[in-house]
Formats: C-alpha cells, structure tokens, sequence
C-alpha cells in the first residue's frame, strides 16, 4: 500500500474514533434520538444530488440494510453515549459486531468456519463477559444491553449488504438518510419533544460543531475514503487496520472525555480486540490465493 493511501486509512481510524467523542458531546444537549435524525438530516442534504434509484428488485433488501445500519444502529448507539459514563467502554463494546457477523453468515449464509475462527470469536466473546464485571459496565447495564443490540443490528445489516446490488457507498448513505430520517423523527417526536429543547440546541455552537463533525468528517468523508481505498486494495489488507478505531477512541476517551477505564474493561476489551483480530487474519488467511505449482 503507497504511504498517501496508509495515511489516509490512518486518518479514517481518527476520524471514525472522534466520531464517538463528537457523538458524547452532541447528547449532553440533544436527545439521543434527536441527534440521529439532525445527523441523517445533514447528511441527506449534502448527498442529495448523488442519490440515484436502485434496482428495482433491491428496494426491500436496501430499506432493511439502512434500518438495521442505519436507524436502529445509531439510534441504539447514540442512546448508549447519552446514558453511559465514558466513551471507552462503547468504543470497545461495538466490536463485537465482527464476531457476530461471522456467526449471522454461518446460520444464514451457510458459511463454513474452522475452529481457529471458532477461537476467535469464543475470545471475542470472554472479553465481553469480562467487561461486564467492570464496576463501571456493572453500574450501567442498561448502556451494556443499548451496545450489544446495536452491534447486533450492525452484524445484522453487514450481512444484508452483501447481498444488496447496484448501490454505490455514497448512494447507499443517502439512502440510508433518506430511509431513516422519518422514522426517527417520528420516534423522536413521540419520546423526546425535540421543540421543546430547540432553543437550548440553537444555543449550544459546539453541539451542532459535533453534528457537522459526524455527518461530514465521520460518515461522508469517512466512509467515502475508505470506500475509495477497497476499491484499490483488498479488503482482507484493510480491515485489521480498523482496530485502530476502538484503541484511538480509548485513548481520546481518557484524553478528552476524561474516561479513567478499569482493569477489566482493558482486559476485556483486549479479548474483544485479539479476537477481533485473529477472525480478520484468518478470513485473510483463507482467502489468500494458494501459491502456483513450479513448472521443471
């Protein structure tokens, strides 16, 4: 990989772990919910004019892969960072979306693993439970449940989208706003009465200074360069490098968020991580092309 394009993998890393940080601050004064369908909002509205019909057989397909990556993710995640006391343990928390999508592709796509990827998911998954001992996690339960869900509905969309086709990243995350902005709003109308706190938001720059972060540099130009990049790398050369995203987050989380992260949680999230980790080189691993017979 030429070092332009490493460092601007790196640079997604960052932006993608400010993205919790950002997302943290814009809750303490919107509504989780709220903050969602500005976000979805924004970005719909820069990306438009790049919004093209998909085929029409993939309509029922991309409307459950924008509601389960789109809506119910963020609104679960973005729940989560209003109710939790760090950023640390969601950061870490939310890579269990890997391992279970590794599962969701073994009972519904018929996908055959070994036990080394076995290993690797079981690893992922004691680092949860010992995360869940954490003093920390064990006092917010209900931000551990709001993680895990999102994670699930994350796993679940991932799966989606590999089947869904003709729909290019920065047409899929229009639709994705497109699709999920209404029916958030309506939530968030119902449970939240967004205009009752609409001049306290409009009195708040930094808050809407972190919306713009997570819709522009988060969503739009992150996943925009990183869709740029596979198109010219393999993805199984990418994807471990995205474990940078969760040890920045922890780090800008103690940094700027003033998180002070227990042992278990660092222990647990270093299984989730390894876990993580050790599925991504085996599905390398397995794909890598077997090397060619010597002709004498």
């Amino acid at each position: 990989m030429p070092l332009a394009h490493y460092l601007l993998l790196l640079s997604i890393c960052l932006l993608w772990a400010g993205n919790f940080i950002a997302a943290a601050w814009a809750v303490r004064s919107f509504e989780p919910i709220t903050f969602t369908v500005v976000r979805f909002a924004l970005v719909l509205l820069l990306l438009l004019p790049l919004l093209r019909r998909p085929p029409r057989d993939q309509w029922l397909r991309l409307l459950a892969c924008c509601w389960s990556m789109g809506a119910i993710h963020f609104g679960l995640v973005f729940l989560a960072l209003g109710r939790s006391a760090d950023v640390s343990s969601i950061a870490l928390l939310m890579q269990i979306y890997i391992p279970l999508s590794t599962l969701l592709a073994v009972i519904f796509l018929g996908e055959r693993i070994g036990w080394r990827s076995v290993a690797g998911i079981s690893l992922a998954f004691t680092g949860v439970l010992i995360m869940g001992l954490d003093p920390l996690v064990l006092s917010q339960l209900d931000v551990l449940a709001l993680v895990m869900a999102s994670a699930l509905s994350l796993a679940v969309g991932t799966i989606l989208m590999r089947g869904l086709k003709g729909v290019g990243v920065l047409n899929f995350q229009a639709w994705n706003a497109a699709l999920s902005v209404l029916p958030m709003a309506v939530v968030a109308l119902v449970i939240e009465s967004p205009l009752e706190r609409l001049p306290t938001t409009l009195a708040e720059p930094l808050a809407w200074v972190a919306v713009i972060y997570s819709a522009i540099a988060a969503s739009i130009i992150g996943h925009g360069g990183f869709y740029w990049l596979i198109q010219r790398h393999e993805v199984q050369r990418i994807t471990p490098h995205l474990l940078l995203v969760p040890l920045l987050a922890v780090l800008l989380g103690i940094l700027v968020w003033g998180d002070r992260p227990g042992a278990r949680l660092l222990i647990g999230g270093g299984l989730i991580l390894a876990g993580v980790l050790w599925i991504s080189l085996r599905a390398r691993w397995r794909r890598r092309p077997a090397p060619r017979p010597e002709v004498n």
